[in-house]
């Protein structure tokens, strides 16, 4: 992100207060609600949420907002983990692996790992065929993969978790 309130952010984490935290966890469950209906979840005035908001946007705490769709709907009703071990010789090839997996429509996230795997692929497939392909095509045909493990989602929640509400 290019944008200037990015780049006013200061090191560190941000200060948070209670009432941030709050609104926080508010538009984690729902980052369409209005203004005015946060404002009276929270307990404060529209315009003080207002400030708070654009503070917290300003601040970086809050990136952007997104809509989470149901790949299901989609016909993508399989969801995997792809682990990858990159060979040893090839690790300055890593961030091109990694720009080439960013751009497959199956790859829905990308995790660069520090471990015995290189990356984790969350990916998003119509069928077992489908990952099966996927893997073939952009992992097992690379010269530089050593290694790739595949385990199939059963349960994906996204939801914000009491573990999270505990953090904030």
């Amino acid at each position: 992100m290019t944008d200037a309130s990015h780049e006013s952010r200061s090191p560190g984490p941000a200060q948070l207060d209670d009432l941030d935290r709050e609104i926080i966890a508010r538009l984690h469950e729902n980052a369409r609600i209005a203004n005015v209906d946060l404002a009276r979840a929270v307990g404060i005035s529209p315009s003080t949420c207002l400030a708070r908001v654009r503070s917290l946007r300003e601040r970086g705490v809050i990136r952007r907002y997104t809509a989470e769709i149901d790949p299901a709907a989609l016909g993508y009703s399989l969801q995997a983990l792809v682990s990858v071990r990159i060979r040893p010789g090839a690790r300055h090839l890593m961030e091109q692996i990694s720009d080439d997996l960013r751009r497959e429509p199956e790859v829905a996230q990308l995790f660069f790992l520090g471990g015995t795997e290189d990356f984790l692929i969350h990916v998003r497939v119509r069928d077992s065929e489908h990952v099966r392909q996927f893997v073939l095509k952009n992992l097992s045909a690379n010269p530089a993969v050593a290694l790739t493990e595949t385990n199939l989602v059963f349960e994906h929640h996204t939801a914000l978790t009491p573990g999270l509400r505990t953090v904030l």
